[in-house]
């Protein structure tokens, strides 16, 4: 091969690495990934522990369903605050590593393409808590979010893509196996995260300088 093929074929190669920089948003770290799933698995540890003292009369809530609700719901939103920060704070050492901007046009379409689905589901949810149709809770939580994931992965890294679909199918599945919703939700949001965090490590990171 020539010197000037060559050449041609390396500027192609950078025309390209700017075209994505431009519309994906490509600063996803896969330890956020690894972060939001180990967050996942240790709320689902304690809200399990909370259920089974429920259940067995040794928690201080025994016998108070609205009590154990407060504090399923207080659970939750730790870990999904917990779970945020954390995918801020890695996804903003990467950007600023790589020296791309962390907010710009491609977040902000990224952003509103998954926050839409999820609002809409939180939406649900909420109204299914209030109807106390606790079963369903966790397969609508686990199939919007990866609507959402779906929804969103135009805008950024296409593995994305797989992990929302992963999402998908664990909700739908949790549908058929209604009273373990707790684990089809901590094999979601806990172990896909984790392997999808990985594998965006390995393949993307992992060979960094």
């Amino acid at each position: 091969m020539s010197t000037t093929t060559q050449s041609n074929l390396d500027a192609i190669k950078d025309i390209r690495k700017m075209m994505e920089r431009s519309s994906r948003f490509i600063s996803l770290s896969g330890w956020s990934g690894i972060a939001a799933g180990v967050c996942a698995l240790v709320g689902s540890w304690v809200a399990e522990n909370k259920i089974t003292d429920y259940l067995t009369g040794t928690s201080p809530s025994s016998g108070c369903a609205a009590c154990l609700k407060d504090e399923l719901i207080f659970i939750a939103a730790l870990i999904f605050i917990a779970a945020l920060a954390a995918a801020f704070i890695f996804t903003y050492l990467k950007s600023k590593k790589e020296g791309v901007a962390i907010w710009g046009n491609t977040a902000r379409r990224l952003l509103w393409n998954t926050l839409l689905p999820m609002v809409v589901g939180g939406i649900l949810i909420w109204k299914m808590i209030d109807l106390k149709y606790y079963d369903l809770v966790a397969p609508a939580m686990l199939i919007f979010y990866g609507l959402a994931l779906v929804n969103g992965s135009k805008y950024t890294m296409g593995e994305v893509r797989y992990l929302g679909y992963g999402q998908i199918l664990t909700g739908i599945l949790a549908l058929l196996i209604i009273q373990r919703g707790l684990y089809a939700w901590a094999f979601g949001f806990g172990v896909l995260h984790i392997i999808y965090g990985v594998a965006m490590w390995w393949k993307y990171e992992r060979k960094e300088p």
